[in-house]
């Protein structure tokens, strides 16, 4: 018997020799099969790019951290409700209120934004993602 699962490959033989179980072979480039002596054709394996892209939320502490700015900067209550979902302009945020939040992000993290980056963020969660993608790129 022969599985394949993602770009691994596991077998389980039993012959009248030994019992083989839990071999694992991975990124295959090729797969042969051959039961009771019956010969099967060879598959050629091709590898292929990731069919799926899964999107990672920020790290909760990086979210915190844009949180602390953003009242900070907006000089809201210790009491105001800010989470990952709050938008900047629910929060009362103008033009210049959002360049100041992503000058003081920049100077917390040690990063650059880029203007096109920076005009796309509207959420805390943005800015978070935003951060964490470009120390990642950063390391």
């Amino acid at each position: 018997m022969a599985s394949i699962m993602q770009s691994s490959m596991s077998f389980v033989s039993v012959s009248n020799q030994a019992l083989v179980s839990g071999t694992r072979i991975s990124h295959p480039s090729s797969v042969s099969l051959s039961i009771k002596g019956r010969n099967f054709p060879s598959i050629t394996l091709q590898p292929r790019g990731r069919r799926f892209q899964f999107r990672c939320a920020a790290k909760p502490e990086t979210v915190k951290k844009v949180c602390d700015i953003v009242k900070k900067q907006l000089a809201l209550s210790e009491d105001s409700t800010v989470t990952g979902e709050s938008k900047f302009a629910a929060l009362g945020a103008d033009s210049l209120d959002t360049v100041e939040i992503v000058m003081g992000l920049e100077e917390e993290f040690g990063i650059t934004v880029e203007e096109d980056s920076a005009q796309s963020i509207s959420t805390v969660q943005d800015a978070a993602e935003m951060i964490d993608k470009l120390l990642e790129s950063k390391a």
